[in-house]
């Protein structure tokens, strides 16, 4: 009777603990969003949100720096996805030499804990100077898969993994090729997986501000996509930094991360319709 006793206290406490985890984790989240919701909506507006920075006027416009982000976030996610996505199904599906494939974990697990700063100065010598595509968002862009690619190559790796082996077994037993199968049945059993470390990466692209102070500038000049890449910008955290550290505009700061919070917003939807399309295909 006493052990029993004993045993429901703890399974109380345990409950009690990890109920005031959820309610603390949940409350910072919610006064994060509720402050910077109050400070920044109301420095919002349609010239804010359409027009771009006048020096001469001293008027502030954040057009040039949305497009910068989502020009960086474009061709970002272009080149790291086939990339990425490649490497996974190649270490998963047709490596065969378990040392190399083990290198190769361990090397991303390295660049994944690399600070982002240290990217921005690689990218800077390499990309900027080496390949003399100086300061631009294509610099900036390039940084930022080298710096994602290990999340997603991870990520993907471990859904296709999990992807259960009669599968496999049941397509090579139909005459399928290797191919046919992982293009055919692999890919879409793990494409939850997918999906989410394309989130992750979206997500750490949208935040970056550090590499890309090194690589794609902090200018907030208007282009067209084409131009804009070649060119220097500003994204939206650069943007963010210069008006509450150099600028001393903290409202103006306040603003641009309800702006990065709404993107985020729109990635993770877009995301999850990606994923209930290709569910509806596989189930239809």
């Amino acid at each position: 009777m006493r052990w029993e006793t004993t045993r429901n206290f703890k399974q109380a406490a345990w409950k009690a603990l990890m109920l005031v985890s959820a309610l603390i984790t949940c409350s910072i989240l919610v006064f994060m969003i509720g402050y910077v919701l109050g400070q920044g909506v109301k420095g919002l507006s349609i010239d804010f949100l359409t027009t771009k920075p006048s020096y001469l006027t001293e008027h502030i416009g954040i057009l040039p720096d949305i497009l910068n982000t989502v020009y960086i976030l474009v061709v970002a996610i272009a080149v790291l996805l086939p990339l990425g996505v490649g490497a996974a199904v190649y270490l998963s599906e047709y490596a065969k030499n378990d040392k190399v494939v083990r290198v190769i974990d361990y090397a991303a697990d390295i660049l994944s804990g690399i600070p982002s700063i240290i990217y921005g100065l690689v990218g800077m010598l390499f990309f900027c100077q080496f390949l003399r595509m100086e300061t631009s968002l294509l610099a900036g862009a390039l940084t930022l898969v080298i710096m994602n690619l290990p999340t997603l190559m991870r990520t993907t790796r471990e859904s296709l993994l999990s992807v259960a082996k009669g599968l496999r077994e049941g397509g090579y037993g139909l005459g399928a090729s290797k191919w046919r199968v992982v293009r055919s049945i692999v890919i879409p059993e793990c494409l939850d997986g997918m999906i989410t470390g394309c989130i992750l990466s979206a997500g750490r692209i949208l935040g970056e501000s550090a590499a890309l102070l090194f690589t794609a500038g902090f200018a907030h000049t208007l282009h067209g996509f084409f131009d804009g890449i070649t060119n220097a910008g500003a994204t939206l955290t650069v943007a963010l930094y210069v008006y509450a550290k150099e600028q001393g505009e903290f409202q103006v700061a306040f603003s641009i991360a309800v702006i990065l919070m709404l993107l985020a917003v729109i990635v993770n939807m877009s995301a999850e319709i990606v994923k209930a399309v290709f569910k509806r295909k596989k189930e239809g």
